[in-house]
């Protein structure tokens, strides 16, 4: 049986379309995609994104735990930071990508909804026998919403006690939302400003409701996870079962900025050591195609008659007005600018490799 997020009932009174998604019953759109998607591109929208997973990870030896297990070093966060990062199999795979939080005592990590279950059992595999690390999924105990925009500071400036100008990109504060305690983060997956709220299931519907007294202003409107892929694309950033997965390596997904090899342990370094020194054989690039096509994923990607790739994610952009998509290609092909084709309903259309993000969106603090 599919779960309910606790903002299910109020999905249903803004009139949302339900579609099952990572064993949760979730609003894929309200007044449409690309209404939806254009309103978070200009002022400001809102995301239930109560299905996403939070493992906390305690005790003395957190620290070398959580760099032993994510890509990335979470010894280099201040307290209060996040970092994005990902989790490898042995041999390089990924096991998920994911945010990590510092908080004074402990690490809070947020991953992928269809994976939690997963990464559970995954990290509890991974704390060695006598190890001082206690992991708990505590997804049940937390609700959280996505505001995002160009104007969602002044949104939620009106309903939360902390000064949110002074609350730089990848950086979080606890505080009041609505007189709620909730941890308020400035992150996101649109490419716009934007912050992400942490808080109990009861407190919900108060705090959805107050967003939108506060955003009334703004045209603030709902927003399902129809545009949260759309904007997510548009910026070239990566959806676990799509673009990366057990069968991809941070190195071939362009995420090797987030991969610290020096570190003395890190489950998969062996084998991201020797692809590296090896060369990565296929990259994840971003393409546009000509005219009003869409690409979609597993299409195939050519190269005059030879094969070499596939979509892996793909859509017509409404930012752009272009036919955009990220699939793997043979490394040889990888230049920005390389012609090539993608095949759709049975004909080859003329694309090209472009720079990415598709998308230029104003900077962040």
């Amino acid at each position: 049986m599919a779960e309910k997020t606790p903002f299910y009932n109020l999905h249903l009174q803004y009139k949302a379309k339900i579609v099952e998604f990572a064993g949760f019953l979730m609003p894929i759109q309200y007044s449409g995609i690309i209404q939806e998607h254009k309103r978070v591109r200009t002022t400001v929208g809102l995301f239930d994104v109560s299905h996403m997973g939070e493992i906390e990870i305690r005790g003395k030896k957190a620290v070398e735990f959580v760099s032993r297990v994510t890509t990335n070093d979470p010894g280099a966060l201040a307290v209060n930071q996040v970092q994005y990062s990902a989790m490898c199999y042995p041999d390089g795979g990924i096991v998920d990508d994911l945010l990590v939080y510092r908080f004074p005592d402990y690490f809070f990590l947020v991953v992928n909804a269809a994976n939690t279950k997963k990464d559970y059992e995954w990290l509890l595999q991974q704390v060695r026998s006598g190890e001082e690390v206690q992991v708990r999924n505590i997804s049940s105990e937390v609700a959280q919403l996505a505001l995002q925009g160009p104007k969602s500071e002044m949104v939620l400036q009106k309903i939360v006690d902390t000064d949110l100008s002074a609350m730089k990109y990848y950086w979080f504060t606890e505080g009041k939302v609505a007189g709620v305690k909730s941890i308020v983060s400035r992150t996101g997956y649109t490419g716009e400003d934007g912050f992400e709220l942490y808080f109990t299931p009861p407190e919900a519907e108060r705090i959805w409701r107050a967003v939108f007294s506060a955003g009334k202003d703004y045209e603030i409107e709902p927003v399902g996870l129809g545009a949260r892929d759309s904007l997510r694309l548009e910026m070239k950033y990566c959806l676990y079962g799509n673009d990366i997965d057990q069968t991809t390596t941070p190195l071939e997904a362009g995420l090797g900025w987030i991969t610290k090899l020096e570190k003395p342990e890190l489950v998969g370094r062996e084998a991201l050591l020797r692809q590296k020194q090896e060369g990565v054989k296929r990259k994840l690039i971003g393409f546009e195609v000509e005219g009003q096509n869409f690409p979609r994923q597993h299409y195939k990607i050519y190269k005059g008659d030879q094969q070499i790739g596939q979509v892996t994610s793909g859509l017509f952009s409404p930012s752009i007005s272009k036919g955009i998509g990220m699939g793997y290609v043979h490394s040889e092909f990888s230049k920005i600018g390389t012609p090539l084709e993608i095949e759709i309903r049975g004909k080859r259309i003329p694309g090209k490799i472009v720079e990415t993000p598709f998308y230029k969106q104003a900077t962040h603090k």
